[in-house]
């Protein structure tokens, strides 16, 4: 079993969301744990991100995260608008 981590932001961005939402994020959550490499790996300046693809109340969501044996680590979640431009910023 896998430990899971977040950062401030994905912690911040979690809680903006209302409870159907965060209900719907921790069941996409749930699938990434059952299969880590369920998200598309990003190259270039993102090398060793995942981001998967997931639908909260049906808006589209990006979910990016980083895994190892140990641990899987939620960097950020939100809908698509600017989302790699802040991934990019320094957590």
């Amino acid at each position: 079993m896998r430990k899971v981590l977040q950062t401030r932001t994905f912690a911040n961005s979690k809680k903006k969301l209302h409870k159907k939402q965060i209900k719907e994020l921790d069941n996409a959550i749930r699938d990434i744990l059952k299969n880590p490499e369920i998200g598309e790996q990003k190259k270039g300046d993102l090398q060793g991100v995942y981001v998967y693809k997931c639908n909260i109340t049906k808006q589209l969501f990006l979910l990016a995260y980083l895994f190892d044996e140990e641990s899987l680590t939620l960097l950020m979640v939100g809908p698509h608008e600017n989302f790699y431009r802040d991934l990019k910023k320094p957590i």
